[in-house]
């Protein structure tokens, strides 16, 4: 929350070429209590002590000789970080408060000076452009979050997908209507999707994985098998999957892993086998 004692430590320059009227405003925003006001009666100075301190606030009188205060509103554009300038117009004339308002003033006031319409214009600015900078910081942080974050999944993901590399043959995703919609390795093949590789499949087993996924239940280690249509030769392969929901528990589709077992379930079956002869 901006307190009003923030705004008091808000940063203001004055800059006029009349040294009276310098004098008047710094004694007005001290006697405020504004603690943090600086001046100068050369505008040819504005940008560089802008871009030097980043005023919170320049009140910034428009009939200035060698630059005027159109000029230095134009100059400060350049300067100013984002499309904020933090400038109210001092003028004596009337018909330039309509083209300072154009040129980039966030308000103005007429001189000969109301003390008390100044200092309210004055605090009402200043709450304004502290707030605005706040917002900025805010969205900032906000942002580092959010690349903070999305740098942390990405490298989770990475280490998921080489986990899943490492102990399993293949990874597999798909969507709420059955279509594949992430494959590695030789998953396609394995689960029997396309091609002449759907022959030769156990159909009691391959029945009891469709079901399962049909009934959008969870399933460890299921094994199923097929027969190679080039050699005869049986392959066994285990699968492991789990339904996905949205967050608002909306079925999503399947994932899973799964792995060539051929190997371990032929010397399983050799091991059984010896087992039987010799009782």
């Amino acid at each position: 929350m901006l307190s009003h004692g923030d705004i008091l430590k808000a940063s203001v320059l004055i800059v006029d070429d009349t040294e009276a009227n310098v004098r008047l405003l710094e004694q007005m925003l001290r006697s405020a209590g504004y603690s943090a006001v600086s001046s100068t009666m050369d505008p040819t100075r504005v940008c560089a002590l802008h871009r030097e301190h980043s005023y919170d606030l320049i009140l910034l009188d428009l009939q200035m000789p060698a630059m005027d205060g159109f000029a230095v509103l134009e100059a400060l554009k350049s300067v100013q970080s984002d499309s904020y300038v933090p400038v109210l117009a001092i003028t004596a004339e009337p018909a330039h408060k309509l083209r300072a308002l154009q040129a980039g003033a966030k308000d103005f006031v007429a001189k000969p000076f109301d003390l008390l319409e100044i200092k309210t214009r004055i605090h009402n600015l200043l709450e304004v452009r502290l707030l605005y900078r706040a917002l900025a910081e805010h969205n900032q942080r906000l942002e580092t979050i959010v690349q903070e974050r999305t740098a942390e999944l990405r490298a989770s993901e990475a280490r998921f997908k080489r986990l899943t590399e490492l102990s399993s043959d293949w990874y597999w995703e798909q969507d709420a209507n059955g279509n594949f919609t992430q494959a590695s390795g030789q998953a396609l093949e394995m689960l029997g999707i396309g091609g002449d590789s759907d022959a030769g499949w156990n159909d009691a087993e391959r029945s009891a994985l469709e079901a399962l996924i049909a009934a959008r239940r969870p399933f460890l280690d299921l094994v199923y098998s097929r027969v190679n249509a080039v050699d005869g030769a049986t392959q066994f392969f285990q699968v492991s999957g789990e339904p996905i929901f949205d967050p608002s528990g909306r079925y999503a589709g399947y994932r899973g892993v799964g792995m060539d077992v051929t190997a371990r379930m032929l010397a399983a079956q050799k091991r059984r086998a010896e087992t039987q002869s010799n009782t």
